[in-house]
């Protein structure tokens, strides 16, 4: 484990050598969510250093006072970029909240990135009023599961949790529980009110190398048909929209997940 100095010092976490995987974690967790659901894919591919930052705010990265907007989130995200990678090419990945700074990261920086992963992506100035989403559903659930967890676990659990077994409730407690717990909830509170770029990840020109996004069919915080409406966006890009899974589908279609990953990272390599 490591930290770099930066305008609002990023704590992250690195596995693995080769050619770098830059991995952004989505609003609130820390990157033991990317970390729990990437490693398992690379796992089965050699060759490649992965970087699991905390978003300022978040894990054990600050945000001190001066961090107040999404512009400083992705300042923190560029100088990380620069001090730890240099001009070295890059591999790119976020989720959720993490896919719209990784869309501005890729906009910035389309000479450097080699291809982008987004997983169940927060679209454009997109708040909860003016998103397209389904309605919430448990579709598979064990018996006794909530009855038998910590409170706040549970309740944290049941109101993402479009897969209810005993193994998606083990990964968000060990995945995403694990940062909502260690979150500055303060600066959180200052930063969400400008929490939108300008310009946005979309007026930057499109990116054209490997691409893959990926939503649950069931996901109640952003949908899938905003990331669907991305694609013009994105001309190298495979959408792929998960049944049995809402904004965890990282975890709740974990196969059909690792696959699209897979087939993504081949893509990639292909095209080096």
């Amino acid at each position: 484990m490591s930290s770099v100095r930066t305008s609002a010092p990023l704590h992250f976490v690195e596995h693995g050598t080769g050619t770098p995987v830059l991995a952004l974690h989505g609003w609130t967790p820390d990157h033991r969510l990317m970390l729990g659901c990437l490693e398992p894919v690379f796992a089965r591919r050699d060759g490649y250093r992965r970087l699991y930052p905390d978003l300022p705010g978040m894990g054990r990265s600050p945000a001190p006072p001066s961090v107040t907007s999404a512009a400083d989130l992705l300042d923190a995200v560029l100088a990380f970029v620069d001090d730890v990678l240099g001009d070295e090419p890059f591999l790119l990945a976020g989720e959720s909240y993490g896919g719209y700074l990784a869309r501005a990261l890729a906009g910035l920086r389309p000479e450097r990135v080699l291809g982008l992963a987004l997983i169940c992506p927060v679209a454009d100035r997109l708040g909860a009023t003016e998103r397209v989403l389904p309605d919430f559903q448990v579709l598979r659930s064990d018996p006794g599961l909530l009855a038998s967890t910590e409170p706040r676990l549970a309740a944290e659990f049941a109101e993402m949790a479009v897969v209810q077994t005993p193994e998606t409730l083990r990964r968000f407690r060990d995945e995403i529980m694990v940062g909502l717990d260690c979150a500055d909830t303060a600066a959180l509170e200052r930063i969400a009110p400008n929490r939108w770029l300008d310009p946005e990840p979309s007026e930057s020109r499109n990116f054209d190398r490997p691409t893959v996004i990926i939503a649950g069919r069931q996901d109640h915080v952003v949908g899938y048909a905003d990331a669907f409406a991305l694609l013009e966006h994105y001309p190298r890009a495979s959408y792929a929209v998960l049944d049995v899974a809402g904004h965890n589908a990282q975890f709740e279609q974990p196969e059909l997940f690792d696959a699209l990953m897979l087939e993504w990272l081949d893509r990639v390599a292909a095209e080096r």
